[in-house]
């Protein structure tokens, strides 16, 4: 079967309460909001190289606008309410911005085959240069998987950065 243009939902319980905040790695993990703007535009514009080479993806394709990403963050808000999927903003333990990580359905972000199937979850993310140059892109690929594994109820997640660490 050709399932390269479906999605397959978050299978979560009825009652599950996606975290607003989670902590791990020197890394805090919160809901990403329209007040994260400005951190925001500014870590995407100064990544973009960084990004394409980690995460891989066809995001973003030139530099953001505040009004662009106003719009992209009040979706994620949107997403993140409905439980459709979660996107984070992740800063330091001094609040200093270092990226974003998101967990999305399977097939929205990589194209479902029946190898991808077997996965609950797409799990990607990003950090700026000189969080990378800090260790921090290691970091928070170990912080997804400890969250993932004691925050979430998915049984398997599949990441699909361009670059993962060495275990």
């Amino acid at each position: 079967m050709d399932y390269r243009l479906l999605t397959k939902r978050l299978d979560m319980p009825a009652d599950f309460s996606p975290p607003l905040r989670l902590a791990g790695e020197g890394i805090v993990a919160t809901a990403i909001t329209r007040d994260d703007l400005q951190d925001d535009v500014r870590g995407i514009n100064a990544s973009l190289a960084l990004i394409r080479r980690t995460r891989g993806g066809g995001w973003p394709a030139e530099a953001v606008t505040e009004d662009f990403n106003y719009v992209d963050l009040v979706w994620h808000e949107l997403e993140f309410r409905e439980r459709e999927s979660f996107t984070y903003v992740l800063r330091d333990d001094e609040g200093g911005y270092l990226g974003c990580c998101y967990l999305y359905p399977m097939g929205r972000r990589t194209q479902l085959d029946d190898e991808l199937l077997r996965y609950d979850v797409d799990v990607s993310w990003w950090v700026t240069p000189s969080a990378y140059e800090a260790g921090y892109y290691a970091k928070t690929y170990r912080a997804l998987r400890q969250w993932l594994a004691d925050e979430y109820p998915f049984w398997k997640a599949y990441f699909s950065n361009r670059e993962i660490p060495d275990e």
